[in-house]
């Protein structure tokens, strides 16, 4: 049914928190696989890990060790050794709501045409230039361009999906899941929800606290990436394009403001 992909690198701080999540869930039934894939890590994540694998048998937890390689590589490691017809992502640092899964597939049986689905992270409604988003949606790539949703640990999705069009790039090491959405979104099924499924990094804002998401500047340079891809393809015109660029700069010195104001 359900295979959940955990990409860990020195997490000995969160890795405990995000598989005690796992565990709760009121759908833990439909969870036939948990891949941590240890990407290199120098502290004591793997022990961690082994030790909670070792406390919960009834859980099938498989454990990959490889050298440090970046997110990217660590995520298509797992999709790779996936068995499940469903994926879902889970960092190592984000940890599920009890009812994440429940919630999820509740949708899925109802709606055959999600190929693609995730939610909320965070307990206010998802807006999209002064729109709500109150209810199941399907975003364009315009809306996704404008904000990028859903939050990468509340996704779950066919993994067909990745056995046609491949994992995330592993040449980007900034907005690559972005990238990747788009390109879900652009031919599949793919669906938002507003339920809250997830909480980022035990809480914090989803930008400029830690981790990749620390550096705004290369965040921001990632996606400009991303919007000249998606131009280059003729996903997006050209007045749409230079509408982006401009918009993301104005996000990029708000953010900025932001950050610095949260110190």
């Amino acid at each position: 049914m359900i295979s959940v992909i955990i990409p860990a690198y020195n997490a000995e701080n969160t890795i405990l928190r995000a598989l005690e999540s796992l565990k709760k869930q009121t759908r833990l039934d439909l969870i036939t696989e948990i891949i941590i894939v240890n990407d290199g890590s120098t502290d004591q994540t793997e022990e961690l890990i082994n030790s909670f694998k070792s406390k919960n048998s009834q859980m099938n937890i498989l454990v990959i060790n490889q050298a440090n390689s970046g997110v990217s590589v660590a995520r298509n490691k797992g999709l790779h050794e996936s068995k499940s017809e469903w994926v879902a992502l889970l960092d190592s640092d984000d940890e599920w709501l009890p009812n994440k899964i429940e919630i999820q597939w509740d949708y899925i049986n109802k709606n055959s045409n999600i190929d693609f689905i995730g939610g909320n992270h965070i307990e206010s409604p998802l807006v999209i230039l002064g729109k709500k988003v109150t209810t199941l949606y399907r975003p364009s790539i315009k809306d996704l361009c404008i904000k990028v949703f859903p939050q990468t640990s509340t996704v779950l999705f066919k993994r067909q999906i990745f056995e046609e069009i491949g994992g995330f790039d592993i040449s980007r090491s900034y907005c690559e899941d972005a990238q990747y959405f788009y390109k879900i979104a652009l031919n599949y099924g793919y669906y938002y929800i507003p339920e809250q499924l997830s909480i980022y990094d035990g809480g914090k804002q989803g930008f400029g606290s830690s981790g990749l998401s620390a550096n705004i500047k290369e965040m921001n340079n990632g996606m400009k990436m991303n919007y000249f891809e998606l131009y280059e393809q003729k996903h997006i015109k050209l007045s749409f394009f230079l509408f982006i660029l401009v918009f993301n700069e104005l996000k990029y010195w708000r953010r900025i403001l932001l950050a610095r104001l949260a110190k």
